[in-house]
């Protein structure tokens, strides 16, 4: 009977492929052509580039068209988003956080747009709105960000995003009362909010952007002001602001007492520089405290007048250290912390103790510190997973933390600090039976005999025969590590018997900076040696065949898919490059693009265009080969890897791919590199996805 089913299906598969591909719009090629070190390189669709252009909303029009077309032929399609549907309406808790006389946490009855921040008067107490997302828009469409409380919890200042754009505003609320302050900040973005006590706030910002170019543009001039309350933004302190250097971003924060005011100097994703001043002394001007931007201090609160910091100066998976401002060169640093075999992965305070986060195999361990470095416990997790949210006030005497793994949903624990007793504050409850799934971590060797581990979640049981369709994932870079956490829409693909496989790939910080460094600048292409490593260590060991992976990533990590898919088009049945980075060559052109140079390299370095040019998604793809069955997902507002990178690499690849998988592209409106999506379209989006995948694996709903 299957042997009878299954031509049925591929048969039916290949016509719809074939359509799709003939009804391909026709995207126009124009005769742009850039010299770049003596090479000439063609970019015959440059024109895509300017969003706001009637022809680039007329192309993106018709790739919708053809795109939704093929979706809606999918006969499963609205099956898959009905399961999805029933799965994402669960109850959402987040861990609860002591602000004054309130907890606050927040809540998602399943399937609101957006969570709301709810607050109650003790753990038992009666919860009321604090503040609501959804009412911010109709649609869902304008997202709450961070929520940051003064010094005595008087005022509150939070941040809102419309369509999922990195712009954002600040909107300031008297807490009791909850009324709205005249207060209004505009042109933020990349920054958070510290307040000093309760008279006024530091923040960073740009030069007021122009709104027609604003999502593409690039953003220059980072600058930290200071706001005081009950006064117009145009009054705002300039803080800081590096006119000689108008591609660095800055950031200020107070340390927990108020004595020292930190300012943290980046010219890109790695490295950053320390600059302090002593408030209590009345310094006038910054010192450097530590110079950029090789290493990544981090400076974690004040012990007296001496400045913890978390360090790779001297220790690739990071130490913590005691600098004195005065004496700040590194032969006069003292060891709190020292170095250890796994990579330190942050430093938080609460109840006037320091927790320490390890990731071991790319899995969480805590630890509790004095401000001193003396160890007080190992904080007992439930298991092999990521635990978060280990941090609180000075004076809390308790503090909730989360964790999840690949087929768990999160849990929020309750941790005395003083006793270390941990206890289940908050189980999350889900129509996904977890119980029936198993994760395992597996090693195998990449291109060069580097070992990587990756993670398998899948259901207990499973028969390794080589048929079982392979959901692979990976990031690969930016010192970002790969960590278990629990997806429900990763969950319905558990469900249809398929395997989800995350890749520990180097360019992340699983093992240090070490680890970073193997998979960034000129060894970048050995994160694809690894991606690609794990799929044939998948194939060589029954878990799958080359006709059953599919391959998925987003904004760096579409790069990842999209070097793949053009490096090994036989290896893959399905690519999903999502929000990628497509264009190694212009990239940094864009918005904050330039701040990646420090982990890709630049075209315009002789040097470095050799190796970006041999990797470049888009200046890969050949005419005439068959590529997998292609899904590119962006956004019309992504002001982060701005939607050109998809537009250039989608028409490109229809014009060079030969066979009947069908490449196309899926632009969403209204939404942004995905922070504040709503659950709507989240919803609307994994079933396209999944339904792609499905369809073009065989594969029905179960």
């Amino acid at each position: 009977m299957k042997q009878a089913v299954l031509p049925l299906i591929f048969t039916c598969v290949a016509g719809l492929f074939a359509e799709a591909q003939m009804n391909y719009p026709v995207t126009k090629k124009t005769d742009v052509v850039d010299d770049y070190h003596g090479t000439k390189i063609a970019d015959p669709y440059r024109w895509l580039e300017d969003d706001n252009s009637t022809e680039t909303k007329d192309w993106v029009a018709a790739q919708n068209k053809v795109t939704f077309d093929y979706l809606s032929k999918i006969p499963f399609r609205d099956k898959v988003k009905a399961r999805l549907g029933e799965m994402w309406n669960y109850t959402r808790y987040g861990s609860p956080s002591k602000e004054g006389a309130y907890y606050y946490f927040y809540k998602n009855d399943g399937l609101q747009n957006q969570s709301i921040l709810y607050r109650q008067k003790g753990l038992t107490g009666q919860p009321e709105v604090f503040i609501d997302p959804n009412q911010f828009s109709a649609d869902g469409t304008v997202a709450l960000g961070g929520v940051y409380f003064s010094k005595h919890s008087k005022y509150v200042a939070y941040l809102t995003a419309q369509s999922g754009s990195d712009w954002q505003e600040v909107t300031l609320l008297d807490v009791e009362s909850k009324q709205l302050l005249p207060d209004k900040i505009r042109f933020v973005k990349f920054s958070g909010i510290n307040w000093n006590e309760d008279e006024g706030f530091y923040y960073s910002r740009y030069p007021e952007p122009d709104e027609k170019n604003k999502l593409s543009k690039q953003n220059q001039f980072h600058a930290v002001y200071y706001h005081k309350m009950g006064t117009p933004q145009s009054d705002d302190v300039l803080i800081y602001k590096d006119k000689q250097h108008p591609l660095r971003n800055v950031g200020a924060g107070l340390t927990d007492d108020g004595r020292f005011l930190i300012l943290s100097i980046t010219e890109g994703t790695s490295g950053n520089e320390v600059r302090v001043k002593d408030l209590k002394s009345g310094q006038k001007d910054f010192s450097v405290l530590i110079p950029g931007f090789k290493t990544e201090p981090d400076v974690i609160d004040n012990l007296g007048d001496k400045l913890i910091v978390k360090t790779n100066e001297s220790a690739p998976n990071y130490e913590v250290v005691l600098v004195d401002p005065k004496n700040p060169q590194p032969s006069n640093w003292r060891t709190l912390i020292a170095e250890q075999k796994d990579i330190l992965q942050s430093v938080t305070t609460a109840g006037g103790y320091l927790f320490c986060t390890y990731l071991k195999d790319a899995s969480t361990k805590v630890y509790q510190y004095t401000y001193e470095g003396k160890l007080v416990r190992a904080i007992q997790l439930p298991g092999i997973g990521t635990a978060s949210g280990f941090s609180g006030k000075h004076n809390d005497k308790e503090i909730f933390y989360t964790f999840s793994s690949y087929n768990t949903p999160p849990s929020i624990f309750r941790l005395q600090i003083v006793s270390g007793a941990s206890t289940l504050f908050r189980k999350t409850e889900t129509k996904f039976k977890s119980n029936d799934y198993e994760t395992k971590q597996v090693f195998f060797q990449s291109k060069d005999g580097t070992r990587v581990p990756m993670f398998l979640t899948y259901k207990k049981g499973m028969k390794l025969d080589g048929s079982n369709p392979v959901l692979l994932y990976g990031y690969g870079g930016f010192n970002i590590p790969q960590t278990p956490g629990f997806s429900i829409s990763n969950a319905f693909w558990l469900e249809q018997g398929g395997i989800f496989a995350v890749v520990n790939l180097r360019g992340g910080s699983e093992y240090g900076e070490d680890w970073h460094k193997a998979g960034m600048l000129a060894n970048k292409q050995h994160v694809f040696d690894d991606f690609i490593s794990a799929a044939e260590y998948l194939i060589a060991n029954k878990y799958t065949n080359n006709q059953k992976i599919a391959i998925r990533g987003g904004s760096n990590g579409g790069l990842l898919v999209g070097a793949c898919m053009t490096q090994r088009p036989d290896l893959f049945k399905v690519a999903l490059p999502a929000v990628g980075v497509m264009d190694m060559l212009r990239y940094h052109l864009f918005t904050i693009g330039w701040a990646w140079a420090v982990e890709y390299g630049r075209s315009d370095n002789a040097d470095q265009f050799k190796y970006l040019v041999k990797y470049s998604p888009l200046h890969n793809l050949k005419d005439g080969v068959s590529y997998p069955a292609t899904l590119v997902t962006t956004a019309d507002h992504d002001d982060r890897v701005v939607p050109a990178h998809s537009f250039k690499f989608a028409a490109r690849l229809q014009e060079a791919h030969k066979g009947n998988n069908p490449v196309l592209i899926r632009i969403e409106t209204k939404a942004g590199h995905g922070a504040g999506k709503p659950t709507s379209k989240q919803i609307e989006e994994a079933a396209d996805i999944w339904s792609f995948v499905m369809y073009n694996m065989g594969m029905t709903i179960k």
